[in-house]
């Protein structure tokens, strides 16, 4: 993964945006990882991963649940209870 300074990315800011095209890019502000740039199609693909991960965790906690014997009513009294 390519990195660039704040510094280089703000006075070279549409060779920035060309290369989070290509490939993410790390942007560093005094030497640390500040911030990654990547192109809309690499976070559309990243955040729909995220969501079929999270899909698919809930299915298994569901699951789960469902054959120790919690069934949806006890799980909404747990949820709303403020002890």
């Amino acid at each position: 993964m390519r990195t660039i300074s704040s510094l280089d990315a703000k006075n070279r800011f549409g060779q920035l945006l060309e290369a989070a095209q290509r490939a993410p890019v790390t942007v560093t502000k005094q030497g640390r990882p500040a911030a990654i740039v990547l192109s809309v199609e690499d976070y559309e693909r990243m955040r729909g991963a995220a969501w079929q991960r999270l899909g698919e965790t809930m299915a298994a906690a569901r699951h789960e649940a469902s054959d120790r014997g919690l069934t949806d009513e006890q799980l909404d009294a747990l949820l709303t209870d403020e002890s």
